[in-house]
């Protein structure tokens, strides 16, 4: 062969690889400007299977949520919670949260949102909707914030039917993260160091989430709609004195706010939702300008394409493609580290259970030997800051690895106020001749449950019964409304700890 020949084959066979890189190229650059491209999706639209058709690869890592369906009931796990939470609900019913997947489908079932028989029945306001759907920001915009947060949970049962999803955090006219809850924004430009106006993109990408992973109460609020006087119980957060469990207290006492009066120690009461925000802040993390997002939604390539994963989870799920980007070691030795820091704060979080369920216990002893008011406040005060610390440091579930030592450093102060308050109330108890009282058995979920005074059958019975008629109600009038998508449900099975 000529040698000129042998060039032209050698050119050839080098340009047939550049060609087909080239093509590839092209086609995986069409494919992100396809993705990139904004869909037509309709103002409102909560269904998420609709976006999914436009973006099927978040859509499909959005569904991989329902793998995470284990019930694990937490009362079992340290009863002393319940004794704690006498009167209110949580003492009911409370397990370890599941994927976004099961949020709507857990608010319903669970004891804590009651049995009601008709709209206007049950124990909860229509707040406890809130973190739990994008028909949420719908019916706000149809129906006025106020109104939304007017009236019994519900209210609202054959319309909020979509679990979290794609319209809680993006603008669909432009896919852009957005606050769809106007009060996250009222409590940024009350707390001062980050202004909404000065929101970045980065900072949307924790924002979308404090939208629900935050410490809130509901607050009272009187209006007037067309001259009928009405109630709403507004969603906010507690955020106008800074973030800190210190700070959020601080603000609770000043304006005389409690959750509930403690059924058996008579003390007035805060519960701690999930001020995951709110430690986050404190760590290391946020310090060095991650967002939750990086962690928990990290970014995938399929080929030339990337986007981010909406398989939103614990990054222990995906060590390699979260944690190992910025930290050095094996994915085992990072594994040991996390279960080293989660072993301490759970030792102390079991010692502030321990300490503050027998100071109620005690303090119900001390009421009836016939202390005063007067007797009692030191050791109540103690017992609301104790429980406080304790909650807030534990109720966000990830505190212990956003910020380790702060987790610890609450827990800490828990302990010491549960350890004041039993010391006051041993000096109470010693005056009425009850020095010696020693706290009563609280084991197990049913002992203490016993202690508080519940009927848990009854509640079982009554729930059950609403879960056969009222919320079968519910999902057939919206599914006639257009509203239900039943992707979102797909072969979902009823769990709960009390079948």
């Amino acid at each position: 062969m000529k040698k000129s020949s042998v060039i032209i084959a050698l050119c050839v066979l080098a340009a047939v690889p550049m060609v087909l890189l080239t093509v590839s190229i092209r086609e995986n650059k069409a494919e992100q400007q396809a993705m990139n491209a904004v869909p037509p999706i309709k103002s409102g639209e909560t269904r998420s299977s609709e976006w999914g058709k436009y973006y099927p690869r978040q859509y499909d890592t959005y569904m991989q949520t329902r793998k995470s369906d284990e019930i694990v009931d937490v009362l079992k796990h340290d009863p002393a919670l319940v004794i704690m939470w006498g009167g209110y609900a949580f003492s009911k019913d409370y397990n370890k949260p599941r994927g976004h997947f099961y949020a709507l489908e857990d608010n319903i079932n669970t004891l804590r949102t009651g049995a009601p028989v008709d709209n206007k029945t049950g124990p909860q306001p229509t707040a406890c909707w809130t973190c739990k759907s994008p028909d949420v920001p719908r019916l706000m915009k149809r129906d006025g914030e106020l109104e939304y947060f007017t009236g019994k949970w519900a209210k609202y049962g054959d319309e909020i039917v979509n679990t979290i999803g794609c319209g809680d955090c993006h603008d669909s006219a432009t896919m852009k993260l957005t606050l769809t809850r106007e009060y996250l924004k009222r409590a940024l430009d009350a707390e001062g160091s980050l202004k909404t106006a000065n929101i970045t993109h980065q900072d949307m990408r924790s924002l979308v989430c404090a939208q629900c992973h935050v410490e809130y109460y509901f607050k009272k609020t009187d209006w007037e709609d067309k001259g009928e006087k009405k109630t709403a119980m507004v969603v906010t957060l507690p955020w106008n004195k800074g973030m800190t469990a210190e700070n959020i207290e601080e603000y609770y006492d000043s304006i005389g706010f409690s959750d509930w009066t403690h059924s058996l120690s008579k003390t007035p009461m805060l519960k701690a939702q999930h001020p995951g925000y709110e430690f986050f802040t404190t760590g290391v993390h946020y310090r060095n300008g991650l967002a939750c997002a990086d962690c928990h939604m990290p970014y995938v390539r399929e080929g030339g394409v990337k986007y981010s994963s909406h398989a939103v989870g614990s990054p222990l799920d995906n060590i390699a493609n979260t944690c190992l980007n910025c930290h050095k070691g094996t994915e085992k030795e990072f594994r040991q580290t996390v279960e080293r820091k989660l072993a301490r704060k759970e030792e102390l979080s079991k010692m502030a259970t321990d300490i503050l369920a027998k100071a109620h216990l005690e303090a119900a002893k001390a009421w009836s030997l016939g202390a005063t008011e007067e007797e009692m406040k030191p050791a109540l005060q103690d017992i609301r800051h104790g429980q406080w610390r304790w909650d807030f440091a534990v109720a966000s579930h990830g505190s212990f690895f956003h910020a380790p030592e702060e987790t610890l450093r609450t827990l800490a102060g828990a302990i010491n106020k549960g350890q004041d308050a039993r010391l006051k109330l041993r000096v109470v108890l010693a005056k009425y001749n009850a020095a010696d009282y020693v706290a009563p058995d609280f084991s197990t979920k049913e002992k203490a449950q016993a202690l508080v005074g519940m009927d848990f059958d009854a509640l079982v019975k009554e729930k059950k019964t609403f879960l056969n008629t009222l919320k079968q109600e519910w999902f057939k009038k919206s599914e006639a409304k257009g509203l239900f998508d039943p992707a979102s449900r797909k072969d979902m099975q009823l769990k709960t700890s009390y079948n």
